[in-house]
């Protein structure tokens, strides 16, 4: 979608006229008579900002319906809603540490079986499918090791067992990837990253492809209560007006980033899915359309906790924080942070080592990112209990 057609999807109100969106700050709605109305009673059954919001996201994504949930897990755990025990999830093995939580701890005790397997590899997804299979669930890129999966493919392999292709697609956002057109039934965003866009909100964001996943995602955010309020809605609806324009410039300082850090002495490997060196670099070109994200990780050569810690306290730009996408810079170690909940050894299986850490590059200047990050080596290399890095 053109920043034109983003821009012209967000309605003017019709009653006054005003070119924002007003935010509908009300609990219920007068009724002319018993079940009489304007199409609204109940603001959490649906609240017109709300409204303008799922529609807007719907037509961002080319679904069919959309979903506002008070947070990105709010919006995973009510697609986890459509299975019953006895069901069986495929999952990406390098899954966001939350969505690992909620499988792990909370369904799996329902008796809903999770498999975890490297999906960059589309046989191993074909390898585990089975007529138990209800929901295959990958991020693409992954977090935070960046992994690309082929959508396409692994969408054909879901629906040989009538399985729903479940797409995260916060890391490559709207402008960068359709999984949708790809296959996919249903996408997962977290709505406090890219699309709000400057770390002043939490949302959760479902979008279906068809009418009958529509309706029982409408039920389930209905009976379930987990919604977005309209403040956050107006706040998300604000984001997107920009959201091209801020992701375009991020992709653009994280190709930067990425090439400084390849040929950085004290780096071991740098996970972004422009470098040519990316497994699958060709399915990231075609699959988001050139653009490659604003993300980009990279691990030390001095694999250590300690190290990695004494890196992310010594930049400046680079914010230590939870949480990417925003206007910011923000730097995080994803063993000791975002992904602490998953026990370490399957952190290594799936990448994530004790040195990662996890670059969300914002829209600053890149030479000053850029100039962040060496000082930040140099600071850490003093820190450092060898003194030194092994170099290439």
């Amino acid at each position: 979608m053109s920043a034109t057609k983003i821009i012209h999807s967000i309605p003017s109100d019709p009653l006054t006229g005003a070119i924002s969106v007003p935010v509908y700050q009300t609990s219920t709605f007068i009724q002319e008579a018993p079940g009489v109305n304007k199409g609204y009673d109940y603001a959490r059954s649906n609240n017109p900002t709300r409204s303008t919001l799922e529609n807007v996201v719907a037509q961002l994504e080319g679904g069919d319906s959309a979903f506002a949930f008070a947070t990105g897990l709010a919006a995973i755990d009510a697609v986890l809603k459509l299975l019953s025990t006895g069901d069986e999830i495929i999952a990406v093995d390098d899954i966001y540490g939350g969505a690992y939580r909620l499988f792990t701890h909370v369904y799996e005790k329902l008796g809903v079986k999770v498999h975890y397997v490297d999906t960059t590899e589309t046989a191993n997804v074909a390898n585990v499918i089975s007529s138990k299979t209800k929901l295959v669930w990958i991020e693409s890129p992954t977090n935070p090791t960046l992994k690309v999966s082929d959508i396409e493919t692994i969408s054909l392999i879901a629906k040989s067992v009538d399985a729903l292709l479940v797409v995260d697609n916060t890391f490559a956002s709207p402008i960068a990837q359709q999984p949708l057109a790809l296959g996919a039934d249903i996408i997962i965003h977290s709505g406090t990253k890219y699309i709000g866009g400057h770390s002043d909100l939490v949302a959760g964001l479902v979008v279906t492809k068809t009418k009958e996943l529509s309706d029982r995602l409408k039920f389930i955010q209905n009976a379930s209560g987990g919604i977005l309020g309209p403040w956050d809605c107006f706040l998300t609806i604000r984001g997107i007006e920009t959201l091209e324009l801020r992701y375009k410039k991020q992709c653009e300082n994280a190709i930067e980033v990425a090439n400084f850090l390849v040929d950085h002495n004290a780096v071991d490997e740098v996970f972004f899915p422009g470098l040519i060196t990316h497994k699958n670099h060709d399915i990231a070109k075609r699959q988001q359309n050139g653009l490659f994200g604003g993300i980009v990780s990279f691990s030390l050569k001095e694999d250590t906790q300690e190290a990695a810690i004494a890196f992310v306290t010594s930049t400046k730009y680079f914010k230590l924080a939870e949480s990417l996408g925003g206007v910011k810079s923000l730097l995080c170690q994803p063993s000791k942070m975002t992904h602490a909940s998953i026990p370490r050894e399957k952190r290594l299986q799936s990448g994530i080592k004790d040195s990662l850490i996890r670059l969300s590059c914002g829209i600053e200047d890149v030479q000053d990112l850029i100039n962040d990050l060496s000082q930040a080596f140099t600071t850490t290399k003093c820190k450092s209990k060898t003194g030194s890095y092994v170099k290439k």
